[in-house]
């Protein structure tokens, strides 16, 4: 199982390989994904090359390659371009893969199945999964899991008002806010994605 830097690190290492057709250096690597460190990056490629996810060539220079297989295109989708959710525009056939994994999957990740409607106004539906990171702190305005009182999760907009109360808010303009004292409230992750299916 690929961490979520490891996942991030090998859909760098495959867009930057088609677009150009050779591999990313180590310092390449680490600001494709955010990082300052290229030992940290080489971390992550030896992480790739041992989980047989790319294949290292000694001696040469930019020497990964990607491994192909068929347990790696389970998790991938096409990327076909852009459609347009107003406006149309012409829908133009691109050459990426989409990794679900990059997306979804980490060793700090699960999923939660919404329900309810007090997330409506977002968009995020009764039924919807969403894909939390875990964490047990958050910016102001994320949407988080809260777990009220050791026994009530919810998952709701955080803001931390003057007071040092917590405010807990709903995305649906029929329902108001709850406020708690801070030691009642422990934030358990942040949204990520959510999912939904229609078929």
């Amino acid at each position: 199982m690929l961490t979520a830097t490891q996942h991030k690190t090998l859909a760098f290492i495959r867009r930057y390989l088609k677009r150009r057709g050779y591999a990313p250096s180590l310092i390449e690597i680490a600001e494709g994904i955010g990082i300052t460190s290229k030992g940290t990056a080489h971390r992550h490629v030896q992480a790739l090359a041992e989980a047989g996810r790319i294949r290292l060539i000694p001696g040469r220079k930019r020497g990964i390659e990607l491994v192909d297989d068929e347990e790696q295109s389970k998790y991938s989708l096409p990327l076909l371009g852009s459609i347009a959710a107003g406006r149309p525009i012409e829908a133009i056939v691109g050459q990426e893969r989409l990794d679900l994994a990059e997306y979804l999957a980490g060793a700090n990740r699960y999923a939660l199945q919404v329900k309810g409607d007090s997330m409506i106004d977002i968009g995020i539906l009764d039924g919807d999964l969403v894909i939390i990171e875990r964490c047990d702190t958050a910016d102001d305005n994320a949407i988080v899991v809260a777990l009220i009182d050791d026994q009530e999760a919810t998952l709701k907009r955080l803001r931390r008002l003057k007071s040092g109360r917590i405010k807990l808010i709903a995305e649906n303009s029929e329902i108001a806010p709850m406020i708690y004292t801070a030691d009642r409230v422990r934030i358990q992750g942040v949204l990520v994605c959510q999912l939904r299916q229609y078929h």
